[in-house]
């Protein structure tokens, strides 16, 4: 039976989804990228900010109609939008046959099944349960990178997040399973692996009474085929110098740090929640670069926070600017109900929020095209992603970009290059987000 599979959100729910990929090969199901010819179609779900609720609703609006214009028996709703909207779905969505909470993905088959058989299927497990590893899971990102989520749910509590309701307690993976997670990831040929988790600097505390992420990377720095480890999620108030001296000193862990701060203005980040002010923010950002001279700091802020004023938004723009990311992203707040954020006064209009974060981005396009044109001369290793058709131009990425939210080192070459595989490339020019380069005689692999 041929199985569609759409995977909305975030890298950490296309952990889930590879996982019940996984499962449903397991169960004998052969999968499809033609939705027309699909008998099952699976939407794993997100709900973090409005955006993603309207693009999942309508997802499955959309594939709802195949169950009258094609081949389509069963529809089922997975992941976030599920766990935390199942009476909503129920009652307004009759096309979706059956409902699984994000604690529940192992029993993807047997909700399958059980739509099939009759008619109806749901499946909520408590959503602070231990994680379910499962190590054979498909690889969907072209096998050759891939998503460790070390750990799930949250106990943050920032005043605008949902996902500890939707994703529950903080709860690390053991160790050893993601050792075998990690080598049966390289034994299928997978050289790069990116720890993700809602937060993966508390990696451990809730198992083993302290921070483990450290150990983590040296275990997982010893596995043979894997050639670099990224690292996402990183809160700035619980980065170690433990972590720092691990990320100088393996040589496999790339000098990259995804560190989300949100805002810089003292009065707003207390507001959010969060768990350190604009003095902690800047030591630590000018720790982490003394520490790693060529470390690359990617982070994200959201604009329009209830109450957010000019002047801090102001500050914020100030903040851009002299803290110069190597990366960054931006959004504009989502209010989310159920949120203490939602229920603060002085919401800001929706343009406002839209044309601040506008700001910040045209601003950050000024930072990034400034340290772009600092790489140029400089030879790089880089990790081939593919090659342009009819072109002499190979798409690759650097130890400072990871997959689907940074840039691209794009490189003329004659020679024919395969996707996976690691070369080293001097930077000759230099556009906003991406750069340019030609492939140096040493090769590397």
């Amino acid at each position: 039976m041929n199985v569609f599979f759409v995977s909305l959100g975030c890298d950490k729910n296309l952990v889930d989804s590879e996982k019940m990929l996984g499962l449903l090969r397991e169960a004998g199901y052969t999968f499809t990228d033609d939705e027309y010819e699909a008998e099952v179609i699976i939407v794993n779900t997100c709900c973090f900010i409005g955006d993603a609720k309207e693009e999942s609703i309508q997802t499955l609006i959309d594939m709802g109609k195949h169950k009258e214009d094609g081949r389509c028996l069963v529809l089922i709703a997975a992941g976030c939008l599920a766990q935390r909207y199942r009476e909503e779905i129920r009652t307004e969505l009759p096309e979706v046959d059956g409902i699984l909470g994000t604690a529940s993905y192992d029993a993807i088959a047997d909700v399958v099944r059980s739509a099939l058989e009759e008619g109806k299927s749901e499946r909520f497990l408590d959503v602070n349960r231990p994680v379910c590893v499962r190590e054979n899971r498909l690889v969907t990102t072209g096998g050759h990178y891939a998503f460790l989520k070390i750990a799930e749910g949250c106990d943050k509590r920032c005043s605008y997040c949902v996902i500890p309701k939707v994703r529950g307690c903080y709860r690390s993976v053991p160790l050893e399973e993601l050792e075998r997670e990690a080598r049966f990831l390289a034994d299928a040929g997978v050289r790069e692996l990116i720890l993700v988790a809602q937060e993966t600097t508390l990696y451990g505390m809730d198992l083993y009474g302290e921070k483990k992420l450290p150990e983590l990377l040296k275990r997982l720095a010893a596995i043979d085929g894997i050639r670099w480890i990224r690292l996402q999620y990183c809160y700035p108030e619980e980065i170690t110098e433990e972590l720092i001296e691990t990320i100088r000193t393996e040589k496999k862990v790339c000098h990259y740090l995804d560190m989300p701060v949100q805002h810089i203005n003292d009065r707003i980040l207390k507001r959010m929640g969060r768990k350190t002010g604009k003095k902690e923010l800047m030591a630590q950002i000018e720790r982490l670069r003394r520490a790693v001279p060529d470390m690359v700091l990617r982070t994200t802020l959201l604009t329009g926070f209830p109450g957010e004023t000019e002047e801090e938004f102001e500050e914020l723009c100030g903040f851009v600017k002299e803290a110069r990311f190597e990366r960054l992203g931006v959004f504009a707040y989502s209010r989310e109900e159920d949120t203490p954020a939602a229920m603060m006064p002085d919401q800001i209009p929706e343009e406002i929020k839209q044309e601040r974060r506008n700001i910040l981005m045209e601003l950050q396009q000024e930072v990034s095209l400034e340290r772009s044109r600092e790489k140029i001369g400089q030879v790089l290793e880089a990790f081939v992603e593919g090659n342009v058709a009819d072109e002499n131009v190979c798409v690759a990425r650097t130890y400072m970009d990871a997959p689907n939210v940074d840039g691209y080192f794009f490189l003329h070459t004659e020679r024919e290059l395969m996707t996976g595989q690691f070369v080293r490339a001097r930077v000759t020019g230099a556009m906003d987000y991406d750069l340019i380069g030609e492939l140096e005689d040493e090769f590397t692999e």
